[in-house]
């Protein structure tokens, strides 16, 4: 089958020994911006990888996945791995605040964009009924981002539809449901900033109940539990589905294991969000304003975190056509006293409802671009640390990692803070094949980076402290 042109194909060298099968495992990760699929050997090693954009499909009822679209290169690109290793297991990974409304024979409604923009009116009819932050550690956030507003608008605009529904369910174990045909409920996609759990007591909130929605979220299930074998695909016939998990959890799984409350670090998530998750911090001090939150980790636990869209924001920063900068090109903008001002996406964050605007001297180079936006991801994640009391290390994961000065720009705006990178650019990957080895916690390979030294940094970041205005 011939690869469509918005599909990558990542290959890899694989040694097969003679007369010998390779066991593996396909982590399906689905975030906001691209989709990939990996294929991974018993020790974790990608044998594997294709990616192919996510797209949101403007027409119709409403803005919504194409979910058809990635079912097909799903299909096409499983096909392709079941020639290359035996998949025993394969594990969905999805971006958070997205459900499916199915009956037996699939969607009754299109899966709906988080981006949305949904009616001011129906938002403060809702804004009565949802749960209290107190109780959900859920924020009232922009959009579709609380995915019961989400719900409550399709059972308000398309009666008809929602009561045909059997199961909502949460995006992985849509993808899961439609691999094995086995419905569940998972904690970390429930616990995500959708105001349908209450995390400190891991029940469904006061919403789903006013709702009458309890029986139709299926049995919960944990994220590493097998639901069962692969349908209509004869080739991946003894392969089981996972549960699954929500990408940003997926990242904290290696984690989990680390007596992480006695000695507490943060891990900076980072991809189309940076979520910044810190494990000790206390959960008085979240600000439901800010966009901070409590995600609940895979074994239910909360976890105190707070983000930004930063892949979003840097991507608007550097340009249609970024080039990576050097440390002349970020001290250049330093010294002029260029800083990018919040916020450069719709969507979520401390400062959201700001327009994003820069003050200073203008760049002038895509490297200047680069450079300006790199130091404004710096800035904010700094921020978000500060602002959540992270205490002890911190780790980055995802696509910030291939960012030659971002962790150690981080490094500098925070003296005396270990700073380190994850050698494993995708947590999330990590983290599904991880679900399917229980157990098994890989060697965690990181580099602790020595902070950029930059004359005046900290008088730059005083200076955009002082400019903000929240």
């Amino acid at each position: 089958m011939p690869r469509p042109s918005w599909c990558r194909w990542r290959p890899y060298f694989i040694l097969h020994k003679e007369g010998q099968i390779i066991d593996a495992t396909v982590v399906l990760d689905i975030g906001k911006t691209n989709a990939k699929l990996t294929l991974l050997d018993t020790a974790g090693a990608i044998l594997a990888e294709q990616r192919c954009p996510n797209s949101i499909v403007a027409t119709g009822l409403y803005p919504h996945h194409d979910t058809e679209r990635l079912w097909d290169w799903l299909q096409g690109t499983l096909a392709s791995f079941a020639g290359l290793a035996r998949i025993s297991a394969i594990v969905p990974v999805t971006h958070g605040a997205t459900a499916a409304l199915v009956d037996d024979d699939g969607l009754v409604l299109p899966i709906l964009d988080y981006e949305s923009t949904l009616p001011q009116a129906l938002a403060a009819e809702y804004e009565k009924l949802r749960p209290a932050f107190a109780d959900s550690l859920s924020p009232q956030l922009p959009c579709g981002l609380n995915l019961g507003l989400q719900l409550y608008w399709l059972a308000k605009t398309y009666p008809q539809q929602f009561a045909r529904a059997r199961h909502i369910l949460t995006y992985p174990q849509y993808w899961a449901w439609r691999l094995c045909g086995v419905a569940a409920s998972e904690v970390t996609s429930l616990g995500c900033h959708t105001d349908l759990w209450q995390p400190q007591q891991g029940t469904f909130s006061s919403l789903v109940h006013h709702m009458e929605w309890t029986q139709l979220f299926p049995p919960l299930q944990s994220a590493w539990t097998a639901l069962g074998p692969v349908r209509g695909n004869p080739a991946l016939r003894d392969c089981q589905v996972l549960c699954g998990i929500h990408d940003s959890n997926a990242s904290l799984l290696r984690y989990l294991e680390a007596d992480a409350h006695e000695q507490p670090r943060t891990v900076l998530s980072t991809g189309t969000w940076a979520i910044a998750a810190a494990f000790g911090a206390p959960l008085d001090r979240l600000d439901e304003t800010a966009d901070m939150l409590a995600n609940v980790n895979a074994l239910g636990q909360p976890v105190a975190c707070m983000r930004f869209m930063g892949g979003r924001e840097f991507s608007v920063l550097a340009g249609a056509s970024p080039q990576v900068c050097d440390v002349a090109d970020i001290e250049r903008l330093v010294h002029h006293g260029t800083v990018a001002l919040p916020c450069f996406a719709e969507s979520g964050g401390p400062f959201v409802g700001q327009t994003g605007r820069i003050v200073g001297r203008e760049p002038r180079t895509p490297q200047e671009h680069y450079a300006l936006a790199t130091l404004y991801c710096a800035l904010m994640s700094d921020y978000c640390l500060e602002v959540l009391g992270a205490q002890g290390p911190v780790t980055v994961e995802g696509s910030f990692t291939d960012n030659p000065h971002f962790a150690s720009l981080l490094a500098a705006l925070r003296p005396g803070r270990e700073v380190a990178v994850s050698q494993d650019a995708s947590g999330t990957t990590c983290g599904g094949w991880m679900l399917h080895r229980w157990g098994s916690v890989p060697a965690m390979v990181s580099t602790v980076v020595q902070p950029l030294s930059s004359e005046g940094l900290a008088r730059y970041k005083e200076q955009w402290r002082a400019l903000l205005t929240r």
